[in-house]
């Protein structure tokens, strides 16, 4: 089995200059999902992440707790009460990507949001599951939804989701079980891989100046914004993941850690640069 490696050429064909006659509509409707009362830092880390990525209208769905940092945070989000089932569902049906899980919790009540988006997505639109949302598919063996389905998970998420062992999670092993799950894997480790349809693709970069809390809640808000406004669905998250750790690998040359919300700051200028014409 071949490994491609993601390259620049590949974003270049997904990040196109945007067009003049514009408008935010024009760039999808990006809904996150996540930030209980007490994992409100995740949610507001991949909505800062969706925003800066390029999304048209991002709307978060979250913990009343966390409304007020939200909006000081991160005033471009529109923001909603989880506890409004009806709403909810409302604003999952209308998005054109949905990102599932940063902070949401393994309880009863992350459960029952879960089953809600569920319920709902449509198979027209993309579903980033992360995070508790992966845990929580993997514990009650929740049956997935008709939808682009998009797992972020860790190797220990990706253990209780594939059932295999990290020690044993190689690649022969992850694409069977990738066929089996369906939808888009990207499994996030050193030099991050990608299974899609029988295809795997690694990122090429990564750094330890990444590994701190928040990293993955930033990719997977990234990825949410990308999809959101991008046809071509892996082409898309093949380019989140190249960019947010490139970010990273340049931020580390003078610095020890790289917080997650740096690399966020530094999504729109990495953007234009592939959006631009190679120069040689």
């Amino acid at each position: 089995m071949s490994i491609q490696p993601i390259t620049e050429a590949m974003l270049r064909n997904v990040i196109a200059p945007r067009l003049a006659d514009s408008h935010k509509g024009t760039y999808g409707r990006l809904t996150l999902i996540g930030g209980n009362a007490q994992f409100g830092g995740a949610i507001i880390m991949a909505t800062t992440a969706g925003i800066y990525s390029g999304a048209g209208l991002t709307t978060t769905i979250t913990d009343p707790a966390n409304v007020t940092a939200l909006h000081t945070r991160m005033p471009e989000a529109m923001v909603v009460d989880f506890n409004n089932q009806a709403k909810l569902k409302e604003l999952v049906r209308g998005a054109t990507s949905i990102v599932v899980g940063p902070g949401l919790g393994n309880d009863d009540q992350g459960l029952r949001i879960l089953k809600d988006v569920f319920e709902v997505v449509s198979e027209k639109q993309v579903l980033i599951i992360d995070g508790s949302a992966i845990d929580l598919v993997a514990t009650h063996s929740l049956m997935l939804p008709a939808a682009k389905l998009i797992f972020t998970p860790h190797e220990m998420e990706w253990q209780r989701l594939s059932g295999i062992p990290i020690a044993e999670q190689t690649v022969a092993n992850n694409l069977q079980a990738a066929a089996k799950i369906g939808g888009i894997i990207v499994l996030k480790k050193h030099h991050t891989q990608i299974a899609s349809d029988g295809q795997l693709f690694e990122n090429p970069g990564g750094t330890p100046a990444m590994a701190t809390g928040g990293m993955g809640d930033t990719l997977a808000g990234m990825i949410g914004g990308f999809t959101a406004q991008f046809a071509d669905t892996l082409g898309a998250v093949l380019a989140a993941v190249y960019i947010h750790s490139q970010i990273a690998d340049d931020l580390a040359h003078n610095a020890y850690v790289v917080l997650p919300t740096q690399i966020s700051e530094e999504i729109p200028w990495y953007m234009k640069q592939y959006s631009l014409p190679k120069t040689n």
